[in-house]
This record gives C-alpha cells, structure tokens and sequence, in this order.
C-alpha cells in the first residue's frame, strides 16, 4: 500500500546531524519529522530553534513538525519561517484548539492534532474537519525506544471510521515503536503516514531499512 515515511530526527546521532540529514535526503524518505519537546509537557527537551534552522536549511525533504510543548500557539511563525510543511499540535495541550489550527493553517501550514495513548479519537468529533491530520502515538510522548502500545492499531482503526463517516480525506500519522511489521498493521488498520525512529537510526544501514519499509509494507 501506498504510504508516507518520515524518519523521526530524534532518533539520529546529534553529533552527525548533518550526516544524518543528507543520508535521510539521498533516501527514499518522503518527509523529515521533528520532534519538539520543552520538558513540560514531556519529560524531555530535544531541540530548539538554532538547531532547527541549521537542519532546515539542508534538508529537501519536506518538515512535519510534532510540538510536544505548552502554549504551541506562540511559536506558529516560527515554524512558519523555518518553512515547515506541516505542524501538529496536542489536544491535551491547547484550550482554544480550533483558533490553533486556523492560525496555523493561516500561516500557510498543514494542521495537524496529536493525541496521547489515553485520550480517544472520539474526542476529535467537534474539531477533527478542522485538520489535515491526525497523529496517533504508539508510545507515551517524549523519549524514541520506548514500548509499542497495540491498542494503537484498534485506535486507528477506529479513527478511520469516523474520518469516512465524515466523507473527510484527513490523513493519519501514527508514532511510535514503528517497524516493518507495525507498519504493516498499522497501513492495514488505516494509517497514510508512519514515523519511525529508532528501526531506521539503528539499522546497520539506515537507507537500506528505509528501502525496505518502502517496499515491504
């Protein structure tokens, strides 16, 4: 099936970011996401915008941005200037989620809504025509390695539904403990786009894992 893959930088070696980068450029990687965690909302701090600005200038894959931060609406120029493609943020993390996403959309960005393990897609009924996508996590957010959750496949499953019941083409992005085989299920159930991390950072050789997930799920 067709889909979109998009390595999770989180999961590269920070001292080789730019090694790392153009590996994920010269691959068959369809998009570059980047995990932004503020310690607050996670229990965990990646990068910040210096990081961001140095990578975005190398990277020709496009940016799918996962703000795992308090207060996301601040930073939506930010990312905006750093011409990310596309800015998820968390339902748990914005009161005002509809005035979020608008102003994100109205940045000239995708807008998409995360959802931790425990809150259920049917909490997106009033907001979800609102989205361009939805992100599903597999791992409770804020650090790569973590355990797969397989609850995650029957909540996409579900989510599915109710995107086809709504006649809405939102895609479906799923994080977390993604390899080729939870891919597979996770494609099957109703995913378009998969975030993995450490199956293709800690591959002996991270183009051909990625060749493979291309090929193989």
């Amino acid at each position: 099936m067709a889909f979109i893959l998009a390595p999770s930088l989180l999961s590269a070696d920070f001292l080789h970011l730019e090694k790392e980068i153009e590996m994920i450029n010269q691959s068959e990687a369809d998009w570059l996401h980047l995990d932004v965690m503020d310690g607050v909302f996670v229990p965990n701090i990646s990068m910040g915008f210096p990081v961001m600005r140095h990578l975005a200038r190398i990277s020709t894959k496009p940016l799918d941005a996962h703000l795992m931060i308090v207060d996301p609406q601040k930073f939506i120029p930010q990312f905006r200037d750093l011409g990310v493609r596309s800015l998820t943020v968390h339902y748990e993390v914005c009161p005002h989620l509809h005035s979020t996403l608008m102003k994100i959309k109205e940045a000239g960005m995708k807008a998409g809504i995360a959802l931790n393990p425990h809150t259920p897609v049917e909490a997106l009924t009033d907001i979800i025509e609102d989205a361009d996508m939805i992100l599903i996590m597999s791992v409770n957010p804020g650090f790569s390695g973590q355990k797969f959750i397989p609850r995650a496949v029957e909540k996409v499953q579900r989510l599915k539904k109710l995107i086809d019941s709504l006649g809405l083409n939102t895609l479906i992005e799923v994080d977390g403990g993604i390899n080729i085989e939870r891919g597979q299920w996770m494609v099957e159930a109703g995913a378009n786009v998969l975030v993995a991390g450490n199956s293709i950072f800690k591959a002996p050789d991270p183009t051909e894992m990625i060749r493979q997930m291309k090929r193989e799920i």
